[in-house]
């Protein structure tokens, strides 16, 4: 396919993703709101809804939430739900554009495993599919009743599964793919358990039957689900774009940070939302697993780099002529005014290398990108030696 529209697409299919997403967890975030907000009123049974009043846009609403259902049901129902199913579907179409087309460059990396590009995107695929079953399935266990067995649960198998993910992919793809199964999670709750549940609850209701309140509170849970995992859902679906957090051999553990630090920002604002204080302490929670993965990414030696022979690199004015050979042979094919590489028509984000003033001028990107991290070439497709690396680290530590 042209490069062009390559790139295109992925803008395009981008752009859908990024907005649908925003309608999700803008719903999500606004209902949880609405639900940890909601007051007792005098006609609505206690303990079986509320009301709450705002105010937006000029205007007053007043809301209110029936936990089963009213009475009689009025003739248009809002249903959201589609917003849930554009973001899925977007942003899988995403993933295959980019992560299953461009396998080579992306997803497979020959130093962790060697996989052809049809079986790392069965392994993607099919990893996304079990692992919505081992959740569900959790769920459905006696495990449900205790919410934070269930939930220390599920933390302990999303990292598993970062690990996992790990041992076949790229940093890069390892952490897309863990955020993708988050996602999925997250979609499939809506799409197999809550829009199901509530449409039994309506049948009952034209049927003059009085609905199962168990089905509402499955319903809740799994939402609860879904607003705790959004804040780590955005940050692996950012971190493709931060080498420092894929390309570490701890990025599992960073999973499991992230997953800490998201959940308890959540928590605070559900329960200040619900008018049950402020608890502070989550705020401390967050920043100290922050702290700790930004900790990682410092401390983490470059593995690639350790243990490869001296470089015989004597003066200064010879690392230079080093640095151009390198990045000519392994970058400049990508990093041009005009690319040879396949399926790339402009240098990747604008950066060149095919000039000692250009290469000059990216230092600091090289550091990140080849030193710090083995994030560029992407999953080393040209060869890029330890030595080599070794060479641009001497040459970045001059003056």
């Amino acid at each position: 396919m042209d490069a062009i529209l390559l790139e295109w697409g992925s803008l395009l299919l981008r752009w859908l993703h990024v907005i649908a997403g925003i309608a999700w967890i803008g719903s999500s975030f606004y209902f949880m709101h609405i639900d940890a907000a909601l007051k007792p009123v005098p006609d609505i049974p206690a303990g079986k809804g509320g009301e709450v009043w705002e105010v937006h846009g000029g205007g007053f609403y007043q809301v209110r939430k029936w936990l089963v259902a009213p009475e009689k049901l009025p003739p248009e129902l809002i249903w959201h739900k589609w917003e849930a199913y554009a973001t899925w579907v977007s942003g899988f179409f995403l993933l295959v554009w980019i992560y299953y087309l461009g396998a080579d460059l992306f997803l497979i990396d020959p130093d962790v495993r060697a996989l052809s590009p049809g079986l790392a995107a069965g392994i993607g695929i099919g990893s996304l599919v079990l692992g919505w079953f081992v959740y569900d399935a959790l769920c459905r266990s006696a495990m449900a009743s205790r919410e934070f067995a269930l939930a220390g649960t599920g933390f302990v198998f999303i990292v598993a599964v970062a690990f996992g993910f790990q041992t076949v992919f790229s940093g890069r793809g390892a952490l897309m793919h863990t955020g993708a199964l988050m996602g999925t999670i997250m979609a499939a709750n809506v799409l197999l358990v809550i829009i199901p549940n509530q449409k039994k609850v309506i049948a009952d209701l034209v049927a003059g039957r009085e609905p199962d309140p168990k089905l509402g509170r499955i319903g809740k849970t799994r939402s609860t689900h879904n607003n705790y995992l959004t804040l780590p859902v955005l940050f692996l679906m950012l971190s493709p774009h931060y080498p420092m957090t894929f390309a570490s051999e701890y990025a599992f553990v960073i999973v499991a940070l992230v997953l800490v630090a998201g959940a308890s920002i959540r928590h605070f604002y559900n329960r200040r939302h619900a008018g049950e204080g402020n608890p502070w302490w989550a705020w401390a929670v967050a920043g100290a697993a922050i702290a700790v993965a930004v900790a990682i990414t410092i401390m983490a030696r470059p593995t690639w780099l350790a243990g490869s022979a001296p470089v015989s690199v004597t003066k200064a004015a010879d690392v230079p002529r080093a640095v151009d050979e390198i990045l000519s042979s392994r970058c400049v094919m990508c990093h041009a005014d005009e690319p040879v590489w396949a399926g790339i028509a402009i240098a990747p984000k604008g950066v060149r290398l095919d000039t000692p003033d250009l290469i000059a001028r990216q230092r600091e990107s090289i550091r990140m990108q080849t030193v710090l991290s083995k994030a560029m070439p992407p999953n080393n497709i040209t060869g890029m030696t330890r030595e080599e690396r070794r060479v641009l680290a001497q040459w970045l530590s001059q003056p």
